[in-house]
């Protein structure tokens, strides 16, 4: 076990926000929770890139990346771009919420996702052993089961469903809450728990809410550890017994805090993208009514339709932070940067291949812009108003600056730019 182990809580508050880089161009507007950006992000994040590949968005204080090529390097380089982040909440944490947060007796740790190399590699090997073939097929007839049985009841209670509700978000929960060992009367409360840990992490609730959800998060984290106790005391054909007997064997390797851990993790964060998976699927298949009654009458389309739904509309968002300094280059003039491709309406059942990525913007700490330097940087290029765009700003020269980011000019003063 790393020996700064007890410093990586699972969730940490943001604290005092750097000020916006010099010279990084700032949108003042933009958000992925906006209501346009979330019926339809392609067009807007095509616009984002063409305007500045790399910016900082007022709304979330955040840096975006938007080019390809840099949010593959932040992905795979995590010795510069750490991933610490991606549980905590995007917004700041209210006072009240903070306080509730603070009892001695929640203390999770980073285990999975917000947890650095080399401990992420250590945990997941263990993880990893849990989900054999063998785990996975035992929960075949129950997934079988609980379909037919959510599928019935969402048709006896008639047209319109909110689908969601109904199959979406039970079916993938339930089916990890069994993988992991808890007993289904308590359903319908972990429910409950892993919807306001989503809005507590990635929505934006107010400051009474977030006090609200972070008194049942203490709640959730204390269930969570008197059920690893128990299951200690008596064992199943389960991830959180398998991953206690890890423990026993190798407790250098494993401590008993990050079972408890990844059992709070894995029962949230095990099926949230699923359930993005399979809402994302009936969102593309169902406008196209020919396509649905192939798979429907050829189930072999199935894999095929899942893999290029999966490309078509991701399931997944996440974010990093940045480990150490490191300079963002918004584009080479020795190479075009890879553009963000709205997805055709080709034949879903059918695999593709595409370069093309979905439109998701790569969130990072704002440390990461502060050297930036260089014909490429965002302090250096001519069109960088950090205060004014996706307005023109007067006091810019206009004829530096392209036409994409070119708009109506709102009132300023001329300390507006930097």
């Amino acid at each position: 076990m790393s020996s700064d182990d007890h410093k990586r809580g699972y969730h940490q508050e943001r604290g005092e926000t750097p000020p916006p880089p010099s010279g990084c161009p700032v949108h003042q507007t933009w958000s992925p929770l906006n209501d346009d950006y979330l019926a339809d992000p392609y067009e807007i994040a095509i616009q984002l890139q063409a305007d500045h590949p790399t910016f900082y968005s007022q709304q979330l204080n955040y840096l975006v990346v938007t080019e390809m090529d840099e949010i593959d390097r932040i992905f795979t380089d995590h010795e510069t771009f750490a991933s610490v982040n991606v549980q905590d909440p995007v917004f700041p944490l209210s006072a009240e919420a903070q306080d509730v947060l603070a009892v001695p007796d929640y203390n999770p740790i980073a285990v999975m996702s917000n947890r650095p190399e080399p401990d992420h590699g250590r945990i997941r090997h263990f993880t990893r052993q849990g989900f054999s073939n063998r785990r996975i097929q035992t929960l075949e007839p129950y997934i079988r089961r609980r379909s037919n049985e959510l599928i019935d009841t969402m048709m006896e209670a008639g047209s319109p469903a909110e689908f969601v509700e109904a199959f979406g978000f039970p079916l993938p929960g339930e089916t990890v809450f069994r993988f992991i060992g808890f007993p289904e009367t308590d359903d319908d409360q972990l429910k409950v728990w892993c919807a306001e840990r989503k809005g507590f992490s990635w929505g934006k609730p107010t400051g009474a809410e977030q006090a609200r959800i972070a008194a049942d998060m203490v709640s959730y984290w204390r269930y969570c550890r008197e059920f690893v106790a128990q299951k200690r005391e008596h064992r199943g054909d389960d991830l959180a017994s398998e991953l206690i007997t890890a423990h026993e064997n190798h407790p250098d390797d494993l401590t008993y805090r990050e079972v408890e851990s990844i059992i709070y993790g894995l029962s949230f964060a095990g099926h949230e993208a699923v359930t993005a998976l399979i809402c994302n699927t009936l969102q593309c298949l169902l406008p196209r009514r020919d396509q649905w009654e192939q798979i429907c009458n050829d189930p072999s389309l199935i894999p095929n339709a899942i893999e290029e739904v999966l490309r078509f509309n991701s399931s997944r968002r996440t974010r990093r932070s940045a480990a150490s300094t490191s300079r963002l280059a918004p584009g080479s003039s020795s190479t075009s940067p890879r553009p963000i491709a709205r997805p055709t309406s080709g034949t879903i059942p059918t695999p593709s291949i595409s370069t093309a990525p979905t439109p998701t913007a790569t969130l990072r700490s704002a440390r990461a812009c502060t050297s930036a330097s260089g014909p490429n940087s965002p302090s250096s290029r001519p069109d960088s108003c950090s205060r004014c765009w996706p307005n023109a700003c007067p006091h810019c020269d206009s004829s530096s600056r392209s036409s994409t980011t070119s708009r109506t000019s709102r009132s300023g003063a001329p300390n507006s730019c930097t």
